[in-house]
Formats: structure tokens, sequence, C-alpha cells
């Protein structure tokens, strides 16, 4: 097995023993991924010559007996709307395109004192936006398991990435979904922390209450172990909540004893694909196996979601993105030369996509005078029902299981010309980040899907919803569901 193919903790232990050199687990790891790429196009940029003076940093402090961080040695890929200094970083858009982040993110920096090893900066929807990783000004993400497949988004190129076996442990960030959606659809498990678990200093601003940072991993336990390392309070963001970060991996007890979980079988029974259906269903009767309670639950609230999410997340983008300007920093039209008019509206014309734009619009609207009150107070009105009905649910239950998409992975160009559709796509996931709440998402079963010539086996994600910091028990069952099923260790054939 070649060295980087391992998960991370793995990895880490065999370079910590001295049994692989983490210059060769890097080397293999970047041959990998620029074998692959082309026909994936997970990566907007790889950083050869970096990561290899990163890993040799770690090889040397290993042969003088200094102690590892966790994850010394470890390829991690990073989203591109992260923060690296030194390294471009563009949220996937024109208008970023010749940025270089001058400072690094609170998240890069705890994953670099872990002794993690920064190999690239991964694809994704432009600024975040979109389900599919199809809104990239660098081209479309291509699913592992089938190229003419949608990886998800917005975190498409960090999924496909740990999927195809380039890197163990990737960075996403989760909007309204796009943590777990990605992963669902490409076969991984992904993690959207609670919101205030980890720092968002130096993530560039999509939808300031809803964005949270997390892992994207080939199992839960590397997941536990990320999230550890990039948790806690942090004075470059005041959001950065000042909980207690527990030792998440020791959650991981391998059963699901006493841990009741509820199920919202109306809202989850309307609009799905028959195949995530069964999947699901099967799934719950694998979690009664490790020992978990099923309810039944009610989330009245829960079908307001997708209208909801799409005032409050347009809005917010409006405020957030009216930055890019021409002015600071980033794309300026060649025609700045008519006037300051022109040159916000070229720059911001030609440089931003049609998804970004029509967002934009969007939130600018609901946010004007005559509209504010019909429109974004209502949404944040049902904000606060939705919020109410997870609190009344977890008065009962411990966790909440759903499926993490109605469908499975949808062509590329489906859904494109329909943007309704294409949000509905994030039914299941969009009420956890209007709540703050934490979610996972890990692989629960296959689909086939004939093509032309034969057959492609197409993954499906069972999403898991714990109450506000208690990741510990959603990984606790999530491991254990893991441990009960062989999803986890399939992997496409690159």
């Amino acid at each position: 097995m070649s060295a980087h193919l391992k998960g991370a903790r793995a990895i880490a232990s065999d370079i910590a023993a001295g049994r692989v050199s983490a210059v060769e687990v890097c080397r293999d790891a970047l041959n990998h991924i620029e074998r692959i790429n082309p026909s994936l196009n997970a990566f907007n940029l790889i950083s050869g010559d970096r990561a290899l003076e990163r890993a040799a940093t770690v090889d040397r402090l290993r042969a003088s007996g200094v102690p590892l961080g966790p994850l010394a040695g470890v390829p991690i890929a990073v989203k591109d709307n992260m923060c690296v200094r030194g390294m471009r970083t563009t949220a996937s858009s024109k208008i970023l395109d010749t940025f270089v982040a001058p400072y690094d993110a609170t998240t890069i920096t705890k994953l670099e004192e872990a002794g993690a090893v920064i190999v690239g900066k991964t694809n994704c929807d432009e600024f975040a936006m979109g389900s599919s990783n199809e809104n990239s000004a660098y081209g479309p993400v291509r699913n592992p398991w089938a190229h003419d497949r949608t990886p998800g988004g917005s975190s498409g190129g960090s999924a496909a990435a740990v999927a195809a076996s380039s890197v163990p442990l990737a960075l996403g960030s989760d909007t309204g979904g796009s943590i777990r959606q990605p992963a669902s659809f490409c076969g991984v498990t992904g993690l959207k922390p609670t919101y205030g678990r980890v720092s968002r200093y130096g993530l560039l601003a999509f939808a300031s209450s809803l964005d949270q940072i997390g892992p994207i991993t080939r199992n839960v336990g590397d997941a536990a172990l990320a999230l550890f390392v990039l948790s806690g309070a942090d004075p470059m963001d005041s959001t950065a909540a000042r909980e207690a970060v527990p030792d998440f991996t020791a959650a991981l007890d391998g059963n699901a004893r006493g841990v009741r979980i509820g199920v919202p079988r109306a809202f989850v029974s309307e609009g799905v694909d028959a195949s995530v259906l069964s999947a699901f269903d099967a799934s719950l009767d694998v979690l009664r196996s490790t020992g978990a309670t099923l309810v039944d639950i009610d989330l009245p609230h829960a079908k307001f979601a997708i209208p909801v999410y799409y005032l409050v997340c347009t809005a917010e983008a409006s405020s957030n993105l009216a930055r890019y300007d021409g002015v600071k920093y980033g794309y300026r039209s060649p025609e700045a030369s008519r006037g300051l008019k022109a040159m916000y509206e070229k720059s911001r014309d030609e440089g931003f996509g049609p998804e970004v734009k029509r967002r934009i619009m969007l939130g600018t609207y609901v946010l004007s005078a005559g509209y504010y009150d019909a429109f974004y107070l209502k949404a944040q009105q049902v904000r606060t029902l939705l919020r109410q009905d997870y609190e009344r649910a977890f008065e009962s239950v411990d966790l909440v299981a759903m499926p993490t998409s109605p469908t499975p992975p949808f062509k590329l160009g489906e859904k494109t010309d329909d943007p309704l559709q294409m949000y509905l796509a994030d039914i299941f996931t969009v009420s956890v980040n209007l709540v703050g709440l934490p979610g996972i998402s890990v692989p629960c079963g296959f689909v086939d899907a004939p093509r032309a010539g034969g057959t492609d086996r197409l993954p499906i994600g069972l999403q898991l919803v714990g109450k506000m910091f208690d990741e510990a028990t959603v990984l606790r069952v999530a491991d254990a569901f893991e441990h009960s099923t062989e999803w986890s260790h399939q992997t496409p054939g690159i």
C-alpha cells in the first residue's frame, strides 16, 4: 500500500514510529494528485515544494526526539476559501484570481501546529455558493465514483480529493450542507461542527451566521481527531465559543447503547428518491442493532427551511461580498478608467459568476426598504421556530437521523438550468446551519445507476444531527454505525 493511502491517524502513527518518513508520504500523495487531478479537477492549486519542505521539517523533529503533534506528517487539502499565507486564495472566483493571502486562517495555524502538511487548495463552488461544484471559475469537479456526476457542493473538491485517496483529510466549509452533502455524494465522512466550535477567522465569508469550517475524512475516528485539533476559542473571532474542547476520540467506544435517536418520518418521506429511502431505512436498523433506541419525532417547520435559508444567506452574502469592488484587492475591470461607477459595475459584473450575482441581487432586494420586514425579518422569525422545533425534539432524544441528500449524486448539468431544483437538494441539511447544530454525514449504502457500457455505483449518506456542542455523541454513534457496516471501507476505482 502506498504510504499516503491510510487514514490520518494511521499515517501519523507510522511517521512517529519511524516506519515511514513524512517526506515519503508527502511525495506519494503529490504523485497521486498529479496523476488523477486532470480527470477530477479537485485541486485549484498544488503546493508541492512548500509541502515537501514542511514534511522534511517533521522528519527532522522526529529524528531529534521532539514530540510530534497528532497530525504530524499527514497530507491535507484545504478548501480554496481559507487563507494560507503566501498561497493563492481564490474562493474559485475570477474576482480573486490573483489574490495571495497575507495571513493564515486560525484553522491553518492549528493544523500546522499539529504537524499537518498542506499539499494544496481544493476547487469549490464560487464563494461556497452551490450544491454541485459547477459554479467554479475553474470548471466543475467530477465525482470519483462516476465522472459524469457531481461530487456535491460547495466543498466538492475536498470531498473528491478524500474519496480519490489523494489525502486522508481535507477541510471544507458548511453554510447550508457544503461539507455533508459532498461527503454523501463521494462516499466519505463529513462533519459540520456546532456554530462557534471552530474559528472562522481567515475563512472568506459567505453568510456569517451560518458558515462553519469542518473536516472531511475517510473515517469517523479521523474526523474526531481533526475536530479536536481545530476546535477552541479564538481572540480573532468573537463568535468562536469558549466551550471546553473534549477529547472527541475518547467518546468512540464502538456502540450506541442508551442513545435515543429521533426520526422525523413525515419530513423524510416526501420527495426522496426510493433508493435513498431504502438505504435510510436499512441504516435505522443498523443503528438499532448498535444499541440505540429509535423515537418518532416531528419537525413541523422543517419544510420551510429552504426558503428561510435562501433569504438569510443571500442577505448576508449581499453584505459580505460588497467588499469586492475593484478598489482594495482582487479583480479590477480594464474599463475602470471610465470612472468610479463604471469601475464598480464592470469589476463586479466581470468578476462574479452567475450564481453569485443571483444571490447578491436577491439578498440586496430582501434587505431593501419596504421589503426587509416582509422577507428578511419574517425569515428570521421562522428561523426561531425551527430552533424551537429542535429544542423540543431534544427534550426526548439525543440525536436526529435523516438522509443527507434526497437523491444520489446527480449528473453534471442536470440541474444548472433550474436553480430551484438545485436549492431543494439541500432540504435535509440547511436547517442544521440555521439552528447552529452539529451534524455528520457517513456512508450508508450505494445505488447502481446504468450508463452506456456499464453501471456506476453511487454513494448514499446518512446524516446524524446532535445538540449544540455535543459532537461527542454525534461522533460516538457515527463511529458505531461505521463499525457495523462496510460502506466506509469502499473506494472508487481510480
